[in-house]
């Protein structure tokens, strides 16, 4: 069972199709649905089950009206086994996905003939599916299931074309009893030709691929989309295996996710596998952490490690602090500027508690009683992450603004055109590795207030105007 959609909106309002096909004869059902919820599938499957029985199992992917409550509760009521495909393999349940496939390619191919209501194409379309012969058993899925051939529109213009009499009466008794002899007859014609096709498909969907298997406790690699665009996917982890589920299924713990236990096919797996390099440099000094040009060899590699681990004080993630000079911040007499804090979402509370921790850890700023303060905001990154953020603008307003000339990035590429080696120099945090000028109350200035939170810097912070002092 699935669905399909959005489709364009049909006269009467229907944007999806539920998708119903049995494996046993391959009888598909589509019903059209105004919305995807679980309220209206449920509605649809009692007259579904109402006119053909209801099943002992049920397949569906994961979408959000089949994990629903109500439709758990509809399996519990009927005994009827729910089973789920994993995520991202919707060719577990290929039988359907095929038929959607199908069913849209017949669906648009009419609507632009006809120029008609896909809806009121649909059950034109449903029984020219039902009345042809299936590859897999050799018979139509609706003499399958109903054990009759079909009275098609191409038996009515034979009938209207030989004008052959309608058959004489028969009795019910006559009918239910020709009907049974029909199906016991084709029944193991139909189990030879599904014994063959199973035989037929695996070998043609398995030739190209080899046998793998993981253990409780390998560390594998998931391939699942991204979040920034569903059809571009990325390998993420590294994740543990649980356990082994079926032949090709493996649930895989996944710590920092929604869902922190996820079931995936083997399809969607690899075998992690640490850098032994990586390894060997990081257990040398541990402290330290430089990322690595991918194409030294491995003297290159282990000679820069040895320079790094000389210097580890250099090469330092943990900003410091220098003596060359320190900051100054020049107000006006008798000015403070004092605002409140912005209003905070409460989702976004706990990250700024683990910011002020971190920075309070690393000497950044102290708790402050200062009557300055200025307000902090969250900026969101490209990546869905938040940036700690201060809004200094109304001190920026009252402040000196330093005059000195800023080198000219065209200037600097010009300076060196005719070099053959560029060396360059990335800072650790580069502005909280400059002091402010403590005697003069720069440190009583620059405050940021949160919503529960009042502090004052020790060095200088990014957005501010300064004066350099020698």
């Amino acid at each position: 069972m699935d669905l399909v959609g959005p489709l364009p909106k049909s006269a009467r309002g229907h944007e999806h199709i539920l998708v119903i096909v049995d494996y046993a004869t391959r009888y598909p059902e589509a019903v059209p649905l105004r919305k995807a919820t679980a309220k209206n599938i449920m509605h649809e499957l009692f007259l579904f089950f109402s006119r053909v029985g209801i099943p002992a199992e049920i397949l569906t992917d994961q979408g959000t009206p089949f994990t629903s409550r109500l439709m758990a509760d509809l399996c519990r009521l009927l005994w009827v086994k729910q089973l789920r495909t994993s995520v991202y393999q919707p060719q577990t349940d290929g039988l359907t996905e095929r038929f959607n496939k199908t069913l849209k390619q017949m669906l648009r191919r009419v609507a632009a003939e006809d120029k008609g209501d896909w809806v009121v194409m649909l059950p034109y379309v449903l029984f020219g599916v039902q009345e042809v012969p299936q590859a897999s058993t050799g018979f139509t899925p609706f003499e399958l299931l109903f054990g009759r051939q079909p009275r098609g529109l191409l038996d009515v213009a034979k009938e209207a074309w030989e004008q052959q009499q309608p058959s004489p009466q028969r009795s019910v008794i006559e009918h239910v009893t020709e009907m049974r002899q029909r199906i016991e007859r084709i029944m193991p014609l139909v189990r030879d030709h599904l014994a063959k096709a199973q035989q037929a498909q695996p070998w043609h969907y398995d030739r190209p691929a080899q046998p793998r298997e993981f253990q409780t406790g390998d560390r594998v690699m998931v391939l699942v989309p991204t979040a920034v665009c569903k059809f571009l996917a990325t390998w993420q982890g590294p994740y543990t295996v649980i356990e082994r589920v079926g032949s090709v299924t493996y649930p895989v713990r996944q710590p920092g996710k929604q869902n922190a236990v996820q079931l995936y096919h083997i399809n969607l797996l690899k075998r992690w596998i640490g850098t032994r390099d990586q390894t060997a440099a990081l257990a040398v000094v541990e402290p330290v952490t430089v990322d690595m040009n991918p194409e030294l060899s491995a003297g290159q590699k282990a000679e820069l490690q040895h320079l790094i681990g000389q210097f580890s004080d250099v090469f330092s993630s943990v900003p410091g602090r220098t003596s060359v000079l320190q900051h100054d911040i020049k107000t006006p007499p008798g000015v403070v500027v004092k605002q409140r804090p912005y209003q905070i979402p409460e989702a976004c509370r706990r990250f700024i508690e683990e910011e002020i921790q971190h920075i309070l850890k690393l000497g950044v700023v102290e708790p402050s009683r200062s009557p300055w303060s200025s307000p902090i905001v969250l900026v969101p990154k490209p990546d869905g992450t938040l940036r700690f953020c201060n809004d200094f603008r109304r001190l920026n307003e009252v402040s000196e603004f330093d005059g000195y000339p800023m080198p000219r990035v065209d200037e600097l590429l010009d300076r060196l055109g005719r070099a053959r080696f560029i060396s360059t120099l990335d800072l650790t945090k580069g502005y909280w590795q400059n002091v402010l000028l403590f005697h003069k109350g720069g440190h009583l200035i620059i405050n940021h207030v949160t919503f529960c939170h009042l502090h004052w810097a020790e060095v200088f912070i990014y957005n501010l105007c300064f004066h350099c002092l020698f």
